[in-house]
């Protein structure tokens, strides 16, 4: 138990009782920023498009910590059950934490129920239209330079085993799906899943015999650093189709302005 009277770890009953077992709340959590995005970051970022709700987030940076629902309201200048509602919809929307705390200083019987608190999320939240992926090749870019540093290895030679991980961590992914991979067979359920992961991740796959990937996630380096980049790419797609099984697809460079510079074919 917490050494801070404050600090409550459940959430109280209607009589101001603990609950035993309340699920974790945000603020549980290690690190949020860690955690994998959300799909649906656009809602997210739309979510601050509501006046009121802008105001309150705003209002939860400026503070730097726990801020309770009274004083949200009275630092917007709405009522309390409208802000309850609006950081509510915040904390739904993986902008806001949520925690419960007693402020008293006091706790045990006649402490008083917990406040539910509020602070803004410290998970990342972009978008980027088309889909861009910049993390990922800064990270992988960095592990390969790690790499190099650490075991005199050339650095491209670093990156295309760092880009191969990732590509069989992505085929992982696609082997997962329950209902999409009947074991060991199924080349067309396997491609679907496939497709289906490399969409996920912004490649924007379209076709039937050759498929074309519409969008290339790390466009802007790709444009600067043609060589490294697509190099990178073209073994991170070669490990997801080699490690997911038989799709019967093929990964081969071939640039196209306006497209990525992988494109996959039937394999030979």
């Amino acid at each position: 138990m917490s050494d801070d009277p404050r600090r409550v770890h459940s959430e109280p009953g209607e009589r101001g009782e603990q609950a035993l077992d309340r699920p974790p709340t945000t603020a549980d959590r290690a690190d949020p920023a860690d955690e994998p995005q959300s799909p649906d970051r656009l809602a997210s970022i739309a979510s601050l498009g509501e006046p009121t709700r802008r105001s309150l987030y705003e209002h939860l940076v400026a503070a730097g910590g726990w801020v309770g629902r009274d004083e949200a309201a009275a630092a917007v200048g709405v009522e309390r059950g409208t802000a309850a509602h609006h950081l509510d919809r915040l904390a739904a929307d993986g902008l806001v934490e949520v925690d419960f705390q007693r402020r008293t200083g006091r706790s045990g019987p006649g402490a008083g129920r917990p406040a539910k608190l509020y602070r803004r999320a410290r998970r990342d939240i972009e978008v980027s239209l088309p889909p861009r992926d910049y993390e990922l090749a800064g990270r992988l870019l960095a592990r390969a330079a790690e790499r190099s540093r650490s075991e005199g290895t050339d650095i491209v030679r670093a990156l295309d085993h760092e880009a191969r991980a990732e590509g069989r961590r992505l085929a992982d992914q696609a082997r997962a799906r329950p209902g999409e991979w009947p074991g060991g067979h199924g080349r067309d359920r396997r491609r679907r899943a496939v497709l289906d992961v490399l969409a996920e991740h912004g490649f924007e796959p379209v076709g039937d015999d050759e498929i074309v990937l519409r969008n290339c996630p790390f466009h802007r380096l790709a444009r600067e650093h043609t060589e490294l980049v697509c190099g990178m790419n073209l073994s991170l797609l070669g490990a997801v189709l080699e490690h997911a099984g038989d799709s019967g697809l093929s990964a081969r460079l071939e640039p196209e302005e306006g497209l990525c510079c992988v494109r996959l074919g039937p394999t030979r």
